[in-house]
């Protein structure tokens, strides 16, 4: 699902119109962001939460040319799926049973 299909989604399941759903999903993304900046962890509970996960720095090695690189420490989001939502996804990939014969 892309942001324009959430949009489009929320605006039709709420009756609001499409700008006023935009604005308040920029708004709960915008959020999100910085409490990912400020904090390093932002939870939705049922949904799941983003961390913010440090990589060291470390020396790396071109694959053509062997020569070694430094490759900086860097900051990347990691989300984990909450308790509601891993069983959700359970549910629906679940096989379907095998019927005696």
């Amino acid at each position: 699902m892309t942001r324009s299909e959430l949009v489009a989604r929320v605006a039709a399941r709420t009756r609001q119109p499409a700008s006023y759903v935009e604005a308040a999903v920029d708004v709960i993304f915008d959020q999100l962001q910085e409490a990912l900046r400020e904090e390093g962890r932002a939870e939705l509970r049922g949904f799941g939460s983003f961390q913010v996960k440090r990589y060291a720095a470390y020396v790396g090695h071109n694959p053509r040319t062997r020569e070694p690189i430094s490759v900086p420490e860097k900051r990347l989001p990691v989300f984990r799926a909450g308790k509601r939502l891993r069983e959700l996804l359970s549910e629906r990939a679940a096989p379907a049973p095998v019927l005696p014969r």
